[in-house]
């Protein structure tokens, strides 16, 4: 009988599976096949110029410069972007689940308008937004008599002016799942802990975070993988300049496959950041799990 019921239930999910690993699986294995081939340009006319290179690729990643640099420019939008994301986001929520709040449709909307927006067309906006002669952004600063600042040309300020656009892009989204995580708190917290004279920030540390757990979890690991696939942003607005400070590892990979052809070193590229990415989320997982959250 148990049999029948594992057999059926294969069955239901046959169809699931079968799209996971026809679109996902293959695909997955193909590319990591390739990273362990000098696949290219040449490779690509005649399959006979193919060669197995083992961890060549890899190793010569782990010894290219610009990958470090890559890499380093990935970590530090990770590391500041998704708190910031994170922060945003959960203060949002805060406001919108407020009860002295208002228009909390109207406001619930222009929040979460962002994230449907195309970020190709949004990230054109921010652009000129943050022109040096002619954006609005410098065009306020002057008001107040601060020079103009070269935001997507110099080095120390492109970077957070991306981080500061895809804070701005994203955070409606979690902000949405955070709104859904407050108002599942029961009231009857908030009013036992009113009764024992609990600040509102006693409040919000004692029971409004650790009800949140599993939501912040959630959104912090979402957030994250997210954000180590930072492109779109650095190839509008800055094509990966000035001086390489916002070349992403998923940029660097593109480069590599559809600039150069080099299609081995792309693959290898992008295996390595699923590497960094496992670890990064596996720590997280257990992190949350020796603070006992679920």
């Amino acid at each position: 009988m148990r049999s029948t019921h594992a057999l059926a239930g294969w069955l239901f999910a046959a169809p699931a599976l079968t799209v996971i690993v026809v679109f996902f699986g293959l695909p997955v294995l193909a590319a990591f096949v390739l990273s362990l081939t000098d696949f290219d340009i040449y490779a690509l006319a005649d399959i006979g110029n193919l060669r197995f290179v083992g961890v060549d690729n890899y190793l010569g990643l782990l010894q290219n410069p610009l990958f470090w640099k890559s890499l380093g420019n990935t970590v530090y939008f990770v590391v500041v972007g998704v708190p910031l994301s994170v922060a945003v986001s959960l203060g949002a929520a805060l406001l919108l689940h407020s009860r002295l709040g208002r228009f909390k449709g109207f406001f619930r909307t222009a929040f979460f308008a962002p994230v449907v927006t195309t970020v190709v067309a949004v990230a054109v906006i921010w652009r000129y937004l943050f022109h040096t002669r002619y954006g609005l952004v410098n065009w306020g600063l002057s008001w107040v008599g601060i020079d103009p600042v070269d935001w997507l040309g110099d080095p120390a300020w492109a970077m957070p002016t991306i981080i500061l656009f895809a804070v701005w892009k994203n955070f409606g989204y979690n902000m949405i799942i955070f709104l859904a995580g407050l108002q599942s708190i029961p009231e009857d917290l908030y009013e036992a802990a009113r009764i024992d004279g609990a600040s509102r920030w006693a409040q919000f540390r004692h029971v409004t975070l650790p009800q949140l757990g599993p939501v912040l979890l959630l959104v912090g690991i979402l957030t994250m993988a997210g954000y180590f696939q930072l492109f779109a942003e650095p190839y509008v607005m800055t094509q990966g300049g000035p001086l390489e400070s916002t070349k992403s590892v998923l940029y660097l990979m593109y480069e590599e496959g559809f600039k150069w052809w080099n299609l081995g070193n792309a693959s290898a590229v992008a295996f390595l950041l699923f590497i960094l990415m496992t670890a990064v989320t596996s720590g997280l997982l257990w992190f949350a799990r020796r603070r006992g959250v679920e």
